[in-house]
């Protein structure tokens, strides 16, 4: 029966295991010393030997021959356990053993003596996995464990075991295998094995595996299927990588600012399923690319991709800043992010296309938040400026955006505020609680209520005028802020809310009878409300 070059070459003693001397020495010196803990924790990415080493470690403690700390192979210890038959080394795997009753008869288990061996040894993979439960249970067997039981815990999410369990441990971290070691070994098994295996081609699987020996191994497994002649075109198509134009030609409009050409890519895509969270993190890599193409003088054992793409990354690289190229990886990282909380992933990848086609100049923002009070300060008084001289014109009856009146034409004609017409002619009259409504106003927020003090209220239908002393409040006034604080009174007292204008009697000609505010102000004292606005210029 066909077995998986993975699993047929699984590193069978310590001097096997590739890239980890920093593990496997130790060990084998703790060994060959008897000085062996009770409990290890190995950790570290996918494919990098933790549950290999835990197996050969179970071998070497329990071998009957052992030989500078490696094991045998050759007694009854070592073929039982390399076979899977050996009872007193128990593997374990927490993704699907994580409840705590599992971890109790674990305890049950550990108070009885090995059956063949010196030391029975728990290997208990991805342990991360286990519930707060099981880790409470099994921390008690690991305070004070038998003489005769040994744990190794294996995991790729260290973060995730307590930290209780991690000092009860002598923690292993396994680093990613180096690509040349990737390279030595795979060219080692295809020359085992009898098929062949190009340098560059092997180069490009120890790139894919991303430091990971099993991944390698896999990856060259789906090779040998395609062709005994493993060649750089055969790993790319075993790999899925070929005929990615479209990641090319989206970097392509990225670099040229061109979201439509971008569209139509993704809409193609999207037509031939193809899943939009993998294309971004795709992009993402590539993007990465970009990057260590515009940093690094020779990115060839470092850039995942064919020949031929390097060149396309290149002369991408030449059309964009890097400071463009940073934001850009930033916004796809944010993208694939959100991926998992969006309804549309379609919609969702093409507002990053959007942004990443965009120029870094027109999404640029304050850095800082001193940059953004400057900035909004200087556009605040800009603004202000501006209003005054509007308002001053205003007053003075120019209107605004017109040509200069002919020297023999007519003065004009008072432009008075529209909205202020409308409701000095209408039947809605003055609010005569009103001083009380600013008082309760000041309780809740003394600063709106003291800008308050004085001023007259008119209602409209759903609007409420409110006419101040002087025009100070209304540069003043936040609209969703004081009138969210208005409003909560308002709403108490009349049992709903209102849109809330502002004007200032400031702006109202002494004397002048048709003025909107004077007649405003001239009904709210008919209606027997003390005015005390000085609206005098």
């Amino acid at each position: 029966m066909y077995q998986a070059l993975y699993r047929k070459w699984r590193p069978m003693s310590f001097d096997d295991v590739v890239s980890q001397p920093h593990v496997t020495q130790t060990l084998k010196n703790q060994i060959k010393t008897g000085k062996t803990a009770h409990a290890y924790l190995f950790t570290g990415s996918r494919g990098t030997g933790k549950t290999t080493c835990a197996r050969i470690f179970a071998k070497a403690v329990n071998c009957e021959s052992l030989h500078d700390g490696e094991p045998c192979l050759d007694c009854k210890i070592c073929k039982a356990a390399d076979n899977g038959t050996l009872a007193d080394i128990i593997e374990i795997d927490a993704a699907s053993n994580s409840k705590v009753d599992d971890i109790r008869e674990l305890r049950e288990g550990v108070v009885y003596t090995p059956e063949m061996c010196k030391y029975k040894v728990y290997i208990i993979d991805e342990v991360h996995m286990l519930s707060p439960g099981a880790f409470n249970a099994l921390l008690k067997t690991m305070e004070e464990p038998p003489p005769h039981v040994k744990f190794i815990l294996a995991t790729t999410e260290i973060h995730k075991v307590p930290a209780t369990i991690v000092s009860r441990c002598q923690h292993f971290d396994f680093h990613r295998i180096r690509t040349e070691d990737i390279v030595s070994r795979l060219t080692f098994i295809a020359q085992q094995e009898g098929f062949k295996l190009e340098k560059d081609a092997a180069q490009l699987i120890a790139r894919l595996s991303d430091g990971g020996m099993r991944d390698a191994l896999s990856l060259l497994d789906q090779c040998v299927a395609f062709d005994d002649n493993i060649t750089l075109d055969v790993v790319s198509g075993a790999a899925g990588i070929a005929g990615r134009d479209y990641l090319f030609d989206i970097l392509d409009n990225i670099a040229d600012k061109d979201a439509g050409a971008a569209f139509k890519t993704v809409d193609r895509l999207y037509a031939m399923s193809k899943d939009l969270k993998v294309l971004a993190n795709e992009l993402l890599v590539q993007m990465r690319n970009v990057m260590l193409v515009k940093t690094v003088d020779d990115v060839s054992d470092i850039v995942i991709c064919l020949p031929d793409e390097l060149e396309r990354l290149k002369a991408v690289a030449q059309r964009m800043k890097i400071e463009d190229v940073l934001r850009d990886i930033t916004v796809l990282q944010q993208c694939s992010e959100r991926f998992a909380r969006c309804s549309s992933k379609r919609i969702e990848l093409e507002m990053t296309l959007v942004k990443l086609c965009t120029s870094a100049a027109a999404q640029a923002a304050p850095v800082n938040a001193e940059q953004t009070q400057q900035s909004d300060a200087q556009e605040n008084t800009a603004l202000l400026k501006r209003i005054a001289s509007l308002e001053e014109k205003l007053a003075k009856g120019v209107q605004i955006g017109a040509q200069a009146p002919q020297t023999n034409a007519a003065p004009p004609e008072k432009n008075y505020d529209p909205e202020l017409q409308k409701l000095s002619a209408s039947n809605d009259g003055p609010i005569k609680e009103w001083n009380d409504i600013v008082d309760s106003i000041r309780e809740k927020v003394p600063a709106v209520g003291s800008f308050l003090k004085g001023s007259v209220a008119f209602i409209k239908g759903r609007d409420l005028y409110m006419i101040v002393q002087s025009d100070i409040y209304l540069k003043k006034f936040k609209a969703s802020q004081d009138a969210s604080i208005i409003n909560d009174v308002l709403m108490q007292k009349y049992g709903q809310t209102f849109n809330i204008k502002v004007k200032s009697a400031k702006k109202a000609t002494p004397g002048d009878e048709a003025d909107p505010t004077n007649q405003l102000i001239a009904k709210a004292r008919e209606s027997g409300i003390e005015v005390e606005i000085k609206n005098d210029n």
